[in-house]
């Protein structure tokens, strides 16, 4: 039978004393230890002292024990003397601490000693008679201790992301907090591995973002929490009711593996934090505009009748029946600190009520998203419909002034029923987002050519897109990552082409059996046909969506 336990090293918190400071101990030191084998293991950790005189502890011990003797009970042949020191080391004990002067007078026989140094087991031999209960009583104060303070950082990690969480605070603050908590970098990406917050703690922002996203492909753990030695990344997945959305890196190069139970922790504690937190994350909006926004809101997401919808519109003041309704869309530019674009935002949809009012027009306005500012527009017969976006559009942008205006306006095709408004809503989201990566132009966009590519920059951030990605591009981008290749630059090549080959070649300045070879190389890596039209244009949205993904 074969014993392997863990290493007390590896399993046991630093809290835990190592051999070394047991020995150090005011009750040990009294008998005048000597480590006669074994010093290798000092550094291995104390669970628990264990007094014995058995050699036969297959049932008695369960790894980290310090097992004190006087030895009076041993056997006397050399290989029963190996054994029991084998099975001490297969158990996980932390050591063996003998008294002398009961059985030996001087040391312990040399095939104990031989079998420790092989095991790397610690030795140690009391010169002066010695209570056991002292060093036990001293040594069990001492884990006592470090268990305490393993509860006391426990109840100080649950208290303050439980007021976190409460407290609904962002990404951005929760990160910090698990940073300073854990004493290493930390950040928060997206499932197509992209930054989405992070802390650097003491490291640069330089040292810990270049070419992130290869790095963190090249990180792929086989559960939802684990520790990467290799790169020293301990990551967890974040998520909530079945859909994750992002991946929570602890940066610890340099720890041993398994992670300290207090890390691990640290990054699940998190984990949830966030995934709560996004769950629960509202807008600090008065009643009349939340409402207008849960509106809106019901409308994308078919969460109530058309009929109710008119209902508790009209009861707000905005009547949608028999109206020409037009949904627009204002998004705003650049990636502010959180704080800031949650203020631009506010602001925006402030400017846009006050465009609405001014102009005499009716709508629903209210965030759509944590970018834009949705309004449904409902124009009654009278209302000339280019006259009234033209008047909106001049007006919010004077109202955001010179350095306000930084924003697109996107306007979706009226609808003659409520029914449709979602439609048209939609319409302006997709011209919205494809308008943003524009300057100049008109004072607003209608939809023009916003095709596949603005449909798919419309659901960059869509967990289902990001893994769609991942499974049809996935082995492909991790083989280029791992060998410094480009055959996911080759494909693109090759479907942009048209799938004409020897055009593609040209393309790639390859010559055509070079440019063969590395199609071939992409059918094997993906396990998919190029002459297939239907894996091809599965690849081809696929790396459309990557470029979504990447914001190219």
């Amino acid at each position: 039978m074969s014993l392997t336990s863990p290493d007390p090293r590896a399993v046991l918190p630093p809290g835990y004393p190592t051999v070394a400071e047991v020995l150090a101990l005011d009750a040990v030191r009294q008998g005048n230890p000597r480590v006669v084998a074994g010093t290798a293991g000092l550094d291995r950790r104390v669970r628990w002292v264990h007094v014995t005189e058995l050699t036969d502890v297959r049932e008695i011990l369960r790894g980290g024990e310090l097992v004190l003797s006087t030895a009076i009970a041993w056997p006397d042949d050399r290989e029963s003397l190996a054994k029991y020191i084998a099975d001490l080391a297969g158990l996980g004990a932390a050591g063996l601490v003998v008294e002398l002067g009961r059985r030996y007078p001087q040391s312990p026989p040399k095939p104990l000693l031989l079998a420790a140094e092989k095991h790397r087991l610690p030795v140690i031999t009391l010169g002066r008679d010695t209570r056991f209960v002292t060093i036990t009583e001293a040594v069990h104060a001492r884990i006592i201790d470090a268990q305490l303070a393993e509860l006391r950082s426990s109840e100080e990690v649950h208290q303050t992301f439980t007021e976190l969480a409460v407290e609904g605070a962002e990404p951005g603050e929760v990160v910090r907090q698990i940073s300073k908590m854990a004493g290493h970098p930390v950040v928060l990406e997206n499932l197509a591995h992209q930054v989405l917050v992070y802390d650097a703690t003491s490291t640069t922002e330089e040292a810990l973002l270049d070419g992130w996203e290869c790095r963190s492909r090249a990180v792929r753990p086989a559960t939802r929490t684990a520790y990467d030695e290799r790169s020293g990344w301990l990551t967890t997945v974040v998520g909530a009711r079945g859909q994750d959305w992002g991946r929570l890196v602890l940066v610890c190069d340099g720890i041993p593996a398994p992670a300290p139970s207090r890390l691990v922790m640290l990054a699940e504690r998190g984990a949830a934090t966030l995934a709560l937190n996004r769950l629960m994350q509202r807008d600090r909006e008065t009643l009349e505009r939340q409402t207008h926004r849960t509106l809106l809101t019901a409308i994308l997401n078919h969460a109530h009748s058309s009929s109710e919808i008119s209902l508790r519109a009209r009861a707000i003041g905005v009547r949608l029946d028999d109206k020409r309704l037009v949904g627009i869309v204002l998004r705003l530019r650049g990636h502010s600190s959180s704080m800031e674009h949650q203020s631009r935002l506010r602001e925006l949809t402030d400017h846009a009520a006050a465009a609405v009012r001014d102009k005499r027009l009716a709508a629903l306005i209210g965030a759509v998203d944590e970018h834009s500012v949705g309004l449904l527009l409902a124009l009654g017969p009278q209302d000339r419909e280019d006259t009234a976006l033209e008047t909106f559009a001049t007006s919010v942008r004077k109202l955001a002034g010179p350095d306000g205006g930084d924003f697109a306006i996107a306007v979706g095709t009226s609808v003659g029923a409520v029914r449709d408004a979602r439609r048209s809503l939609l319409e302006a989201v997709q011209v919205a987002d494809a308008a943003i990566r524009q300057t100049g132009g008109p004072s607003y966009h209608r939809l023009v050519d916003v095709r596949l590519r603005g449909l798919l920059h419309l659901l960059r951030d869509d967990a289902r897109l990001q893994t769609y990605v991942e499974r049809e591009l996935g082995p492909l981008l991790a083989y280029d990552t791992e060998r410094g290749t480009n055959l996911v630059a080759m494909l693109g090549i090759y479907l942009d082409q048209g799938r004409n080959k020897s055009a593609a070649a040209d393309a790639a300045h390859l010559s055509r059996p070079s440019f063969y070879e590395r199609l071939h190389r992409i059918e094997r890596v993906l396990g998919v046909d190029l002459d297939s039209v239907e894996s091809c244009l599965s690849l081809h949205v696929a790396l459309l969506a990557l470029e979504a993904v990447r914001n190219v």
